[in-house]
């Protein structure tokens, strides 16, 4: 079941991310501004995150078993239109806002994955899970060299065909834990019940620090090396890959330091790496060693601070309310990496310079490792005593 439902996470992510590596071409095909550009790959982003909402509460009520080849099923629509229709901004736009679904993936598949396994092994479990989150990887690797190899529809139909198998293989062969614990109500007050919980909006804020500096990144790291190093799109495309590929990697790293020690010191220690390499990026040294070593740092405290997020939430939330929180959460994430871009690209327009971007994530890092050492800890304290 883990694995089914991290190939299905995996699928719905890349075909998520296919705007992203192509926001250079589209930027000269479109004649787009960077703010535009920006817009572009961010849509997608904040769409996926608010749908996460509706996305876990469903969840709780009705399983993944239904829900999961759902949203795999309904994500080929919006792709099969961004490769073979859209050719204007505004077509783009509503393409990536119906594109948002595929983002919607997360928040079914944790509350399937925390019911499968015990409190002990839910970090790792919930961490493995999180290694979908490389379909942004599979998206920068693949997507740029195939449109230029085979042309420019290829990769989205690619995508459609594989999620169109997975919907199928995922409706016969998914299942829910037999006894897990299903929400009663209205998915209405459901998700006002989970906003009313005390640990989501802390929850939720450290969410969108780390995973929504990841998703800021993955989308907007193409724009920012093609631009501040001058860098070819395919190069920009595959060192944003190898970013993707080592916060995935660290991801079940912050899950399985956090069933060994405690969620709370690894998303401390994670968010003052992030904080400390955001500030060695707002310099622009050159990209070999010192740029690399930033972003590669940074990537490493984004992926274990996500997976040590949803270890929390194992350790705070009830059973049968995980999904609910889990869609306001995970909402709280693509939230947070969809204005990272936008400020960037606004910053670039005006300024012609990116360190203010990289200030803002450091200032941003720094208050949310003092969140976690200070009222979160009191707060998993008291849950454990309970």
């Amino acid at each position: 079941m883990l694995i089914l439902a991290t190939t299905g996470f995996a699928l719905c992510f890349w075909a998520w991310a296919l705007l992203a590596p192509l926001g250079p071409r589209l930027r000269d095909d479109l004649a787009l501004s960077s703010f535009e550009q920006s817009l572009v790959v961010a849509v997608p982003v904040v769409v996926g995150a608010l749908g996460r909402i509706p996305a876990g509460a469903l969840t709780d009520r009705w399983g993944a078993r239904r829900v999961f080849p759902l949203v795999a099923a309904l994500t080929i629509l919006p792709v099969l239109y961004l490769g073979h229709l859209a050719d204007s901004l505004a077509e783009v736009l509503v393409g990536g806002f119906l594109l948002g679904l595929g983002g919607t993936a997360f928040a079914v598949g944790v509350p399937f994955v925390n019911a499968w396994y015990p409190p002990a092994r839910r970090g790792v479990a919930l961490g493995i899970f999180g290694i979908g989150t490389g379909g942004t990887a599979l998206s920068a690797f693949t997507t740029v060299q195939l449109a230029d190899a085979v042309g420019r529809a290829f990769p989205f139909d690619l995508v459609a065909g594989c999620l169109a198998v997975y919907a199928v293989v995922a409706r016969f062969l998914l299942r829910d834990r037999p006894g897990r614990a299903t929400a009663t109500g209205s998915m209405v007050s459901r998700t006002a019940l989970a906003m009313r919980t005390p640990a989501t909006w802390q929850l939720a804020f450290l969410y969108a620090v780390s995973f929504g500096g990841f998703v800021a990144f993955s989308v907007y790291l193409p724009t920012y090396l093609t631009r501040a190093y001058e860098l070819g799109r395919s190069d920009a495309a595959l060192r944003t890959a190898g970013f993707v590929v080592l916060a995935v990697a660290m991801r079940p790293v912050g899950g399985w330091l956090s069933d060994r020690t405690h969620p709370v010191p690894v998303l401390t220690v994670s968010y003052g790496v992030v904080s400390a390499c955001a500030l060695v990026a707002a310099f622009e040294a050159g990209l070999v060693p010192v740029g690399t070593a930033a972003f590669f740092g940074m990537a490493a405290g984004l992926g274990a601070g996500s997976g040590a997020v949803f270890a929390l939430v194992a350790r705070l939330v009830p059973a049968e309310r995980v999904g609910s929180v889990t869609g306001v959460v995970g909402a709280a994430g693509g939230l947070g990496g969809f204005f990272p871009p936008l400020v960037m690209g606004a910053v670039d327009s005006v300024a012609h310079d990116y360190t203010w971007g990289f200030v803002l994530l450091a200032v941003t890092a720094t208050a949310a490792g003092s969140l976690a050492a200070t009222a979160v800890r009191r707060r998993a304290r008291a849950a454990a005593d309970v």
